[in-house]
């Protein structure tokens, strides 16, 4: 699998409503050749993007994602929070944002983030839909969650897809989850990472990813020691910075 050094992350966070098409197309003209997204359900079963288990930070509206309607979703403003430039931008569905990233040349890791209760559900409509959708002979999407079941869901629906098992204060049997889950990658919080910490997952054989990293300096810190790429809010930096 050939991995980027440089990730977008939500698109292009820093610079566009995250998880939104406006986003990813950000992401691409700054240069990001692979995005990261986040999906999740509607109420009706329809995969969307989007982080948070509420709706009250990245658009207009209140509550629980999981009480909405795709419909009623798609009439949400998921941009105004951001910036007046981006009023009117429209949640995202997964399948027009697989449309937008084959439109674009994007590779994609699809983080499984689904709302309470829903990962095995989530995992399994939300990747259905997208291996009806990605051609065979483009590499496949990245998936990863921190949710085990979803990822072993993942593994059912799309066995030949790589997985990405992700770390934030990691458990001591982290190669054991990771072996079990068949992972192809891990990925880690770069705040909580040492030179040592990395060596211990490139030991393993696989590649590392980390996130967030926003800062030059940080990105080419993390990178010297063996990490394969690093998901960034802020691509143009660092495909300035040259990391």
């Amino acid at each position: 699998m050939a991995l980027p050094r440089i990730i977008g992350h939500r698109g292009a966070a820093k610079h566009a409503p995250e998880n939104t098409l406006v986003s990813i197309r950000v992401a691409a003209a700054q240069g990001a050749s692979w995005v990261e997204v986040d999906v999740k359900l509607s109420a009706d079963g329809v995969p969307i993007l989007m982080h948070d288990d509420r709706l009250d930070r990245t658009t207009d509206a209140k509550g629980p994602v999981s009480a909405r309607s795709f419909e009623e979703l798609r009439k949400l403003d998921a941009g105004g929070w951001f910036h007046p430039a981006f009023k009117g931008e429209r949640v995202a569905a997964l399948s027009e944002t697989l449309e937008l990233c084959l439109e674009l040349g994007l590779g994609i890791n699809l983080e499984i983030k689904p709302c309470p209760g829903r990962a095995e559900e989530t995992a399994g409509i939300a990747l259905s839909m997208a291996l009806g959708i990605w051609p065979q002979d483009r590499p496949p999407p990245l998936v990863s969650s921190f949710d085990p079941l979803a990822l072993s869901m993942a593994r059912q629906v799309v066995p030949a897809w790589p997985i990405g098992y992700l770390v934030d204060r990691r458990p001591a049997d982290w190669a054991a989850q990771a072996d079990a889950l068949g992972a192809a990658t891990i990925h880690v919080n770069a705040r909580r990472e040492t030179a040592q910490t990395i060596a211990e997952y490139r030991a393993t054989g696989r590649p590392v990813l980390a996130y967030t990293v926003n800062n030059p300096a940080a990105a080419k810190e993390v990178l010297g020691w063996g990490v394969t790429g690093v998901f960034t809010d802020t691509p143009e930096a660092l495909v300035k910075a040259r990391v």
